[in-house]
């Protein structure tokens, strides 16, 4: 959406600038260095290691497709392919909804339960050390207000914690 008027475009300010490239080479610096310690240590990405860790966040380790979706974040067809994979592993299985075959639901398996508990440990402290150990209380409270403020934007009503957007 053009934010140009009559006027022109409306640049940024030194000040945003500054916090832009900021935000922009943490989005595309993070990922893949998280991505390649999860590698290193399992063969995995962040998106499946975050897949697993939202599976195990539910009751009974299942969701369906479409709600681990929306929590992960992806595509229903993103999604799919990596729950195959993880499949493949032994670490996740499908089955139809008890309470509606159309519904695919997405589990947690113990062998994948097991997984995820063996990398949680040194994923949380690379976390904490490449995040959380350079900010104090505050930094950490307006991360989260100003992540929210922007997913806000990008697509009204997602919610990355589970709590109200607001």
């Amino acid at each position: 959406m053009s934010e140009s008027g009559a006027s022109g475009p409306r640049w940024l300010t030194p000040e945003e600038r500054r916090a832009w490239l900021a935000l922009y080479a943490v989005a595309t610096r993070l990922t893949p260095t998280l991505d390649a310690d999860l590698f290193k240590r399992a063969r995995i990405t962040l998106f499946d290691y975050h897949v697993l860790a939202m599976a195990s966040e539910a009751p009974d380790r299942a969701l369906p497709m479409s709600e681990l979706a929306a929590r992960s974040n992806a595509s229903l067809s993103r999604l799919s392919h990596v729950v195959k994979k993880l499949e493949g592993r032994g670490w996740m299985e499908r089955s139809p909804s008890p309470a509606d075959a159309r519904v695919t639901m997405a589990a947690l398996t113990d062998g994948g339960m097991a997984a995820l508990e063996g990398l949680a440990p040194d994923h949380v402290g690379t976390v904490r050390n490449l995040v959380f150990d350079g900010l104090d209380a505050r930094d950490v409270e307006d991360l989260e207000r100003v992540g929210r403020r922007i997913l806000a934007r990008i697509e009204p009503g997602i919610d990355p914690v589970g709590g109200d957007l607001a």
